[in-house]
């Protein structure tokens, strides 16, 4: 009965503690070899880091989690304010450091509620739309909650004319839309190669490369899908490009291998049955992962009544992106190693457009030294841009897009090429399927020197 009673009092004395009672001597004779425990509260999250980064149409804020933690927001006006309640958890470190410049948030400030909670208070300097979730732990990153502020105004509808090159008196001639996706980004670093070099920062600084390259062509709207070091979520990547109406899709990626030893570079198509290689299945699995990573909350996430819809209308556009990546590849091939002499093809979520011809190119891998080593120095870059350039610039000259201006050159008996950097006769020759000595007659050259800025004339093949 004693035993009992002070059993039950120490119970409820260390309700939130844990106590082991080894042997005590004024015990001892009591409790002789008893252990007492008792449930302690769960441990407290910390939030060990807040990021943010800041993308054409919002803000973003992470907090980084030792543990999983329940939370809740709200907003507040005059003045306009964003709060952030977590419960059971504490703030470490400073935010003085945290980079809120071109941001609408004026400061962050940090305070305990309740004694256990912790309270984040967003000042902000403009009228914003919020979203607030949850991410689950990955093989990158831990539990994290996500802030995104969108700005108010990106929401309005935008009125922007069809792009267009030249007009004349009779004839509207638009411009070729190519929508340019450097993959990754932001939150998602995608692969990472020796000495730390990341596949976001190389890509965009390839897709950069041959955004400036096609906007010197004649013909041609290139644009950039992201253009800083931000995340866009897959379904939101294919959209923009559906937005732009554009011609094709081209999305840009450096993956990396579990074996350092793969190397080569690669184009991709979708597949709508299955990968055609072990290798094109584990980079489109990569690829799929990168939501989870660059954080999209699950309304975000593709739809799958979307894909089966889109699934059943690919046809016409999944030919045309087989063809387009061939002629690509085709480039590639005269500036880099081949990992495969054929377009290969995968179920790549970020290509599945109905209505967008989409390819993927894999410039390299990052993971292997070798490779790693050419794709962060800016002359293979450009060599790489200049290939796609290439490849995409030889599709659209065989099969100009009705409306367009290179559809109006060819129907008066010829097409006009600005030259750029690095172009020779020879090339723009197996281009346009004609011979040097066509193209040499048809511009008065007497010579095989151009010049960059130079317009030629090609004639039909």
């Amino acid at each position: 009965m004693l035993r009992r009673r002070l059993f039950n009092v120490l119970a409820r004395l260390a309700r939130s503690m844990i106590l082991y009672i080894p042997r005590p001597d004024f015990l001892g004779r009591v409790l002789t070899g008893t252990m007492i425990v008792i449930a302690l509260p769960l441990q407290a999250a910390t939030v060990e880091a807040i990021r943010s980064w800041r993308a054409p149409d919002h803000t973003r804020l992470v907090l980084d989690l030792s543990d999983e933690t329940a939370f809740s927001s709200f907003a507040l006006d005059n003045p306009s304010r964003f709060v952030l309640d977590l419960k059971q958890a504490r703030l470490v470190g400073s935010l003085q450091s945290l980079s809120l410049e071109e941001t609408p948030i004026l400061q962050v400030r940090a305070g305990i509620r309740k004694g256990t909670d912790l309270r984040l208070v967003l000042d902000l300097s403009a009228e914003v739309r919020t979203s607030v979730f949850s991410l689950p732990p990955n093989n990158v990153t831990g539990h994290r909650i996500v802030v995104d502020l969108f700005d108010v105004l990106a929401d309005e509808p935008q009125s922007e004319p069809e792009p267009v090159l030249s007009v004349d008196t009779l004839n509207t001639r638009r411009d070729i839309v190519i929508a340019i996706d450097a993959g990754h980004g932001g939150e998602d670093p995608g692969a990472s190669g020796p000495g730390g070099l990341r596949e976001k920062k190389v890509v965009l600084e390839i897709a950069q490369r041959l955004e400036r390259q096609l906007a010197e062509v004649p013909g041609f709207k290139p644009v950039l899908i992201r253009t800083g070091d931000y995340y866009v979520g897959r379904q939101k990547r294919r959209d923009r490009a559906r937005q732009l109406k554009a011609d094709l899709f081209v999305s840009i990626h450096a993956d990396a291998f579990t074996k350092p030893s793969a190397n080569g570079a690669s184009v991709y198509a979708l597949s709508l049955k299955g990968a055609t290689s072990a290798t094109a299945q584990y980079l489109a699995d990569t690829e799929s992962a990168s939501d989870l990573i660059g954080g999209v909350a699950k309304t975000d996430s593709d739809s799958m009544l979307m894909d089966v819809l889109a699934d059943l209308s690919m046809t016409a556009t999944l030919d045309t992106s087989l063809k387009v990546g061939a002629l690509v590849l085709e480039q590639l091939g005269g500036v880099a190693r081949l990992h495969k002499r054929q377009v290969e093809q995968a179920g790549f979520t970020v290509l599945k457009s109905a209505d967008v011809p989409s390819i993927l190119v894999e410039t390299g891998f990052i993971s292997n030294p070798t490779e790693a080593e050419r794709l962060a120095t800016p002359e293979y870059q450009d060599k790489l841009a200049r290939a796609i350039r290439r490849g995409v610039q030889s599709w659209f000259a065989r099969q100009p897009p009705p409306g367009t201006l290179l559809a109006w050159q060819r129907e008066q008996g010829g097409r006009e090429v600005t030259i750029a950097a690095g172009d020779t006769l020879s090339e723009i020759a197996e281009q346009y399927g004609v011979s040097v000595t066509a193209i040499k007659a048809s511009n008065g050259l007497s010579r095989d020197v151009i010049y960059v800025g130079q317009t030629l004339l090609i004639p039909e093949a």
